[in-house]
């Protein structure tokens, strides 16, 4: 029996350089708390003072980003590797359903890994691991 030819190993590659600029984004939104934080407690010691602390608000949401962005990249780093082993089926669509939420890059990808990995063909190597 012939094997037929499919995507995987390149989206796996794909996978792999999403979860790196997942972690630029991650990395993005540390530096952003770092630097505003510093520019604000510059900010605070003038005469006008906030009616709250910018600096706590702005280090929650940049928190908050960092933390997703980084679980996000290592969810997109484990799917690629599991793309190129053929194996955790499942695991690759919920990770390739939530990398619709990060932008055009996640969109187009998710939605190639998705019909990629639902063909007959493609689905028969998962079984058998």
């Amino acid at each position: 029996m012939e094997t037929q030819p499919n995507n995987l190993n390149t989206l796996k590659i794909l996978f792999i350089v999403k979860s790196v600029l997942n972690l630029l984004a991650a990395l993005f939104f540390a530096g952003y708390g770092f630097f505003v934080n510093m520019i604000l407690s510059d900010v605070a010691h003038g005469p006008h003072d906030t009616p709250f602390d910018v600096g706590t608000f702005v280090g929650v949401i940049s928190g908050v980003g960092f933390t997703a962005f980084l679980i996000l990249a290592i969810l997109t780093f484990l799917a690629g590797k599991y793309l190129g082993e053929t194996r955790n089926y499942t695991f690759i669509l919920v990770v390739s359903i939530l990398n619709f939420f990060t932008g055009i890059l996640g969109i187009l990808l998710g939605i190639f890994t998705l019909i990629e990995i639902n063909k007959p063909h493609v689905k028969l190597m998962f079984e058998k691991k």
